[in-house]
């Protein structure tokens, strides 16, 4: 089979994500060679491709769902939120520009050429792509030079399936609104509908979608339920979860820029081990670990640590800390930031003996090297996304070369993903546990066979509830002629 689907969401969060890495999954069960994309994404969960680039968390992940590497046209362009007002944004995995919420408006229109070009590039060496869009395309104040939602689809004339969530109430009349509030054109090319998050018997939704159907031509392909458990690789910080119960009790700092708060993922997927976000200085001292997360605003999320006492916990804490990228650079000296801030130099938290100096040059990489983890030697590997660079004055590097930095109970890293590592993270929580005084046994699973589980669970989840041949028909046609205009029918405006 060939062909290309969008997938669309009335909100942000309203599982986009999730249901395009099921279906690209089911395809690759298939046999189909599948591949994802996502023309625009607003994450500071982020990955680094084998080529060097950086795309979004979770387009890595669809990709892991079609057996395939990422890449950066599966992700052309990313924005990351850099503070209040401010943004850096990606091109085909590289920095290409800082920019507002209004200038980035101006740029739009320069950056429809890299992503159909991207788009077409994996059309021509894939059968199937299943794109997701962004936000929802009811957002019509940014319709104009629109790249992830209805003007990918009106470019590249691909079916749209619309999935709305249930859980957070109202999801006939955001479906229905979603569609009206859209020009004829775009109408045409919403061909069905997805219900996501239902708790509780789907025949009590009968009715409402046989009413839908009448009232807008476009049947609903399916009702998914609500997935319980811990979800890994989450789009954005909407879709974390505290994954609680466990011996050894995990407390992750909720940072207001916090990005790849998914190198926690591993963490929560080892038995015995609960994770919870928190701004409380209290669950700062009980817990038997603490994360300090990565950040797209080092120097921001500093200052409302200490606004909130939470830098006062973490330099009183008897315990074990660990600080990864943004959070190691927290826990150091001294940050100089004339980039990401512009504040010049900064006060850390002096818990570990390194200073930091922000580039202007943006790193970007995978690494391997040997940690060495409360005297035991384990295999390590990671990536780096960063413009800090980091200096050691004493103390001990936690990888051999001089990446990261042990100083008694405090560890800080570079290094993205490194908990990833089964040798290494099961030697961390050990040391946790005999410094803590807790009884803990490691898990014996690979994280690797986790998440290739979770990604079957997903496939399965979505064969179950929706209705395949319809999906299938969908990909390889295209949306239906003759489907109903609702009015008012949006307000006409540029592809």
């Amino acid at each position: 089979m060939t062909g290309a689907l969008l997938i669309a969401g009335t909100t942000s969060d309203a599982g986009k994500s999730t249901v395009t890495a099921a279906i690209c999954r089911r395809l690759k069960r298939r046999g189909v060679s599948v591949a994802p994309f996502k023309a625009q994404n607003m994450a500071l969960n982020s990955t680094v491709t084998p080529g060097g680039a950086e795309i979004g968390r979770a387009q890595a992940m669809q990709a892991a769902a079609c057996g395939i590497e990422p890449e950066a046209a599966m992700n052309p362009i990313l924005i990351k939120p850099s503070g209040v007002a401010k943004s850096q944004v990606l091109v085909m995995g590289r920095p290409f520009a800082d920019a507002t919420a209004r200038s980035y408006q101006e740029l739009k229109a320069h950056l429809r050429e890299p992503v159909l070009q991207a788009f077409a590039d994996l059309r021509s060496r894939f059968d199937v792509v299943v794109c997701e869009g962004a936000g929802s395309p009811a957002e019509i104040n940014l319709r104009k030079d629109d790249l992830a939602n209805m003007g990918l689809a009106r470019a590249a004339n691909l079916p749209v399936l619309l999935v709305g969530d249930i859980d957070r109430g109202g999801v006939f009349g955001a479906l229905f609104g979603t569609v009206a509030l859209l020009e004829p054109e775009d109408q045409a090319l919403i061909a069905g509908f997805l219900i996501n998050k239902f708790r509780g018997d789907p025949a009590i939704l009968a009715p409402g979608l046989d009413q839908l159907r009448e009232l807008t031509g476009r049947p609903a392909l399916g009702v998914l339920p609500w997935l319980d458990g811990r979800l890994i690789d989450a789009e954005d910080s909407l879709g974390v979860r505290d994954a609680p119960g466990g011996t050894l009790d995990v407390a992750v700092i909720r940072l207001r820029w916090m990005s790849n708060f998914t190198d926690v993922d591993a963490l929560a997927a080892e038995p015995g081990v609960s994770v919870r976000y928190t701004r409380s200085p209290a669950d700062v001292e009980r817990a038997d670990l603490v994360v300090l997360p990565g950040t797209k605003a080092t120097v921001e999320d500093l200052r409302r640590l200490r606004d909130d006492g939470l830098d006062r916990a973490l330099q009183e804490r008897r315990g074990p800390i660990l600080g990864v990228c943004g959070g190691y650079q927290m826990l150091g000296t001294e940050i100089e930031d004339a980039v990401e801030s512009g504040a010049g130099r900064v006060d850390g938290l002096g818990l570990l003996p390194v200073t930091t100096v922000f580039e202007r040059a943006k790193r970007l990489s995978r690494s391997t090297g040997v940690a060495t983890v409360a005297g035991r030697e384990v295999p390590a590997s990671g990536y780096e996304i960063r413009h800090g660079r980091v200096t050691r004055h004493g103390a001990t590097a936690l990888i051999a070369g001089g990446e990261g930095c042990v100083a008694g109970d405090v560890i800080g890293t570079s290094w993205h993903g490194v908990l990833e590592g089964d040798e290494l993270r099961r030697a961390l929580l050990s040391w946790v546990a005999e410094r803590r005084g807790r009884d803990w046994t490691p898990g014996t699973r690979a994280f690797a066979d986790v998440r290739e589980a979770q990604l079957d669970r997903l496939a399965d989840w979505l064969g179950e509830h929706v209705d395949e041949a319809a999906l299938l028909e969908l990909i390889e046609r295209g949306a239906p002629a003759g489907l109903g205009v609702l009015p008012p029918g949006g307000v006409p405006c540029s592809v």
